[in-house]
């Protein structure tokens, strides 16, 4: 608001300043009655017409004239003279005259006419001077005003000299707010960045045994895991100079600018050393180069040079540590990657159980929790989640909990909440008969078949209530964090993806199955492939034909070609399809068997149109046996 009245006052000075000389300039023909030539100004009820000074002369030689007023020298007068048309009125003239022209004098006088001459009234000279000064007053506060909103503005014109200049954050000391014991979930990428920042507070420590201090941090992993976070942990941590920045904010349209603001960045930063240097998203910066198609020679890859440059280059840059983040460490140029620039590479992963209660002790910390609710039942049913999405995930079920205007968060709102991450918003229940007993068949076929199949995840919730795109959906949940998955756990995941297409299958026939499967035959596609193709779980052997499924980075993927002749691609094939067609024939088959278990189980989630997996266990064991599932026992400390 202040910079907004500093604007308006620019802008009102000149124009008061124009409006105040202009009033002075009308103030002062209204008071003397003249106008800027010195005429008089006639009043309204008086007739003043313009008389040729031919006729001047004729009205003088007949006698008509009483008084003549002359003004500007002799240019302009003002004449009273007798109008016989008029019943001998007073009649007052205006003529231009040629000059002041001695004749005239010497008629007027000769003729005993009244004459008086004027002389030319000139304005005070200060009011001439202000006058003459509004135009340059206007223009010079126009200037400077275009000046000053340019200067406010990012890369506007008035910071032309600054534009090569970082725009890194600095802090002496950085107020993050953030400690390492906010970080949790991912202890091992803590401890190695716990002794950077030993580093900087005690670097005898370790130079006592001939150690040097790294000179670069790398942080990998997924989005969501908390490379930020750590950021943030060190920067609060360390308590020394502190500069943050995003990599993109190094490369900009004009060539050679990012280069110079790597520049200042390092200089400052050796003004201030020992310090931390943070960089984000360093992906967008660091990509290998020779990746443009019409040449190397880009903004981006100068930026990069001057970079590499300044972390290991000729000149050394002591007391200075890097600390970079990406999630895409595959795209990264190799000459960023070697030991003396990145010293360290940090992978921070999704939490395992262990690591996902303490994330969740950290962010329950300000929510009002159920007695009854449990963290580690949340961890257990949360495989797969980062920190961000358990933050998230709690926060949703707050927002359900005053939502519903409850005290506290139950496990009623947590369900709730993962549901409406992974799927979707709820949407309206399904009224349409028909289509509901479709869709209550086709999720109870998956359900069925995961519950059979010994090596399949076991039920938690079968459910007709809409989320997202989907009409229906079975939950599983994996008991463990599995990092290694066997050949007959994903045979059994590709049968129960196909107990849903199994169950139209059977129960309305081969005419009457819909696309409801398509998402789910997507899937099992993929899986049989990577099967073939990845994993060597097929006839074809223990071989990999191809690599992996990685983001297609176009200056290195771009001219990649095919190792696999059509041979092997056809046999690939092949192989794809019996493994999917072998899948699918058991399938059926466990559905046919249990054709009476399946019509209970739907006439039961029609009715509550939501059932837990004990609920639905507990149906099943009246028609038949279901195998145990192989559970792995966990200590929450």
């Amino acid at each position: 608001m202040n910079q907004r009245w500093r604007l308006l006052v620019l802008w009102m000075l000149p124009i008061g300043l124009a409006l105040f000389v202009s009033w002075q300039v009308l103030g002062t023909n209204q008071t003397s009655s003249v106008n800027s030539n010195g005429i008089p100004v006639t009043p309204k009820n008086a007739a003043v017409s313009r008389m040729s000074y031919g006729r001047f002369l004729d009205y003088i030689n007949a006698g008509r004239v009483t008084s003549v007023d002359i003004y500007e020298g002799g240019r302009n007068a003002v004449v009273e003279a007798i109008d016989p048309e008029l019943d001998n009125r007073v009649q007052r003239l205006r003529v231009d005259l040629p000059g002041l022209a001695p004749d005239l004098i010497n008629t007027l006088k000769n003729e005993g006419i009244s004459f008086d001459i004027h002389p030319t009234r000139k304005s005070p000279p200060a009011l001439g001077i202000a006058g003459n000064l509004v135009f340059p007053i206007l223009l010079i506060g126009g200037l400077i005003l275009l000046a000053r909103r340019s200067n406010s503005m990012p890369g506007g014109p008035g910071q032309a000299m600054q534009f090569g200049k970082t725009k890194a954050r600095f802090a002496m000391e950085a107020e993050t707010g953030v400690k390492f014991d906010d970080v949790a979930g991912v202890s091992e990428a803590k401890q190695d960045l716990q002794e950077v920042v030993t580093f900087l507070k005690q670097p005898e420590r370790f130079t006592s045994v001939g150690a040097r201090i790294p000179k670069g941090v790398l942080l990998v992993g997924p989005p969501g895991t908390g490379k930020t976070l750590l950021a943030k942990a060190i920067a609060g941590e360390a308590g020394v100079p502190f500069f943050s920045l995003s990599g993109s904010e190094f490369v900009e349209m004009f060539v050679g600018v990012g280069a110079s603001r790597v520049r200042d960045l390092f200089k400052r930063a050796k003004e201030n050393s020992p310090c931390l240097i943070f960089i984000d998203e360093i992906d967008a910066v660091g990509r290998q180069r020779g990746a443009g198609i019409g040449g190397g020679n880009d903004e981006r890859e100068q930026t990069l040079n001057q970079l590499l440059t300044e972390m290991d280059g000729f000149e050394g840059n002591s007391g200075i540590i890097i600390i970079a983040a990406t999630n895409r460490p595959d795209v990264l140029d190799s000459a960023l990657m070697r030991p003396g620039r990145f010293d360290r590479q940090v992978t921070v992963d999704a939490p395992d159980i262990k690591g996902r209660l303490s994330i969740l002790k950290v962010h329950s910390r300000n929510k009002k929790l159920s007695e009854s609710l449990s963290l580690e039942n949340i961890a257990r049913r949360t495989p797969g989640f980062t920190g961000a999405d358990l933050a998230n995930l709690l926060n949703e079920a707050a927002i359900l909990t005053a939502r519903r205007e409850k005290k506290s968060i139950t496990l009623t709102e947590i369900d709730d909440a993962v549901d409406r991450i992974i799927a979707g918003m709820e949407g309206r229940p399904l009224t349409d008969g028909r289509s509901k007993r479709l869709i209550a068949y086709h999720e109870v076929g998956h359900a069925l078949i995961g519950s059979l199949v010994k090596a399949h995840d076991p039920v938690q919730k079968v459910t007709l209530i809409p989320r997202g795109q989907a009409k229906g959906l079975t939950w599983f949940s994996p008991d463990d964090d599995q990092m290694l998955v066997s050949r007959a756990q994903l045979k059994a995941r590709i049968m129960g993806a196909l107990g849903g297409r199994a169950a139209e299958d059977i129960v309305f026939g081969r005419e009457e199955v819909t696309t409801g499967a398509g998402g789910d035959i997507q899937q099992v596609a993929s899986m049989a492939r990577q099967m073939v193709t990845r994993f060597g779980m097929s006839e074809l052997g223990p071989i990999s034909l191809e690599g992996d499924s990685q983001e297609v980075f176009l200056g290195r993927d771009l001219m990649t070609r095919s190792d696999i002749s059509d041979a092997i691609s056809k046999q690939i094939d092949e192989s794809v399809r019996e493994m999917v067609k072998h899948c699918y024939t058991e399938t059926l088959a466990l559905v046919k068997e249990n054709r009476e278990a399946m019509d209970k189980l739907v006439e039961v989630l029609i009715e509550k149109e939501t059932i837990d997996g004990d609920e639905f266990c507990n149906v099943l064991k009246e028609f038949t046996e279901i195998p145990e599932k192989e559970r792995t026992v966990q200590i929450l400390n």
